[in-house]
């Protein structure tokens, strides 16, 4: 525990911050397992995908994206993480979107 007031109050802050960027992260998480999720169940369908479920994926992917920018502008991750997580959202989209084509 801290004994100097300047330093009770860096320690404050720091939680407080905490609580903010551990909710932010934990959206972006949400949103990334969502599309996940929903990703394989349309690979996993032995229905056709239909052009109704790809707009639902490509809306979620730009929810995805947008979460994602802004934690990396925050700080809350690397800008190089959230690259990878974009790069691997997208690849399964369009893998979606390719098999939809087939």
């Amino acid at each position: 525990m801290p004994n100097i007031k300047s330093a009770k109050k860096a320690l404050k802050q720091n939680l407080r911050k905490r609580k903010v960027n551990l909710k932010t992260k934990n959206k972006m998480r949400k949103i990334i397992k969502d599309l996940n999720s929903l990703s394989r169940k349309l690979e996993k369908s032995t229905e056709k995908i239909t052009d109704e479920s790809i707009k639902e994926i490509q809306n979620g992917l730009k929810m995805a994206y947008k979460t994602i920018d802004k934690t990396a502008k925050k700080k809350i991750i690397k800008k190089n993480t959230a690259s990878r997580k974009k790069s691997a959202l997208a690849k399964k989209v369009n893998a979606l979107e390719k098999k939809q084509k087939k």
